[in-house]
């Protein structure tokens, strides 16, 4: 992403980080393994997102925590469980 995109970007969500849309948008945001900019995300998101290790499925665990809907895997047999679908 040029400088010119990603302050394009930037003005384009109004400054605002594209997760949070609270905190001043000033990290640019890439896949790990392709390198695709994704968006411009304020450093507490961005920071965020590679805690959870760029993981969709964690993500979304993550926000169904939040919700109150904790995540549990279902033992099916000794050692073995399975993960919600």
């Amino acid at each position: 992403m040029t400088v010119a995109g990603r302050d394009e970007t930037i003005a384009s969500r109004n400054g605002l980080c594209a997760i949070c849309q609270a905190a001043p948008a000033v990290h640019v945001d890439h896949c790990q393994e392709t390198g695709r900019v994704r968006g411009v995300l304020c450093f507490n998101c961005n920071s965020g997102l590679g805690l959870l290790g760029d993981d969709p499925a964690a993500a979304l665990r993550a926000a169904d925590y939040l919700e109150g809907n904790a995540w549990k895997p279902t033992l099916v047999a000794p050692g073995v469980y399975q993960l919600p679908s």
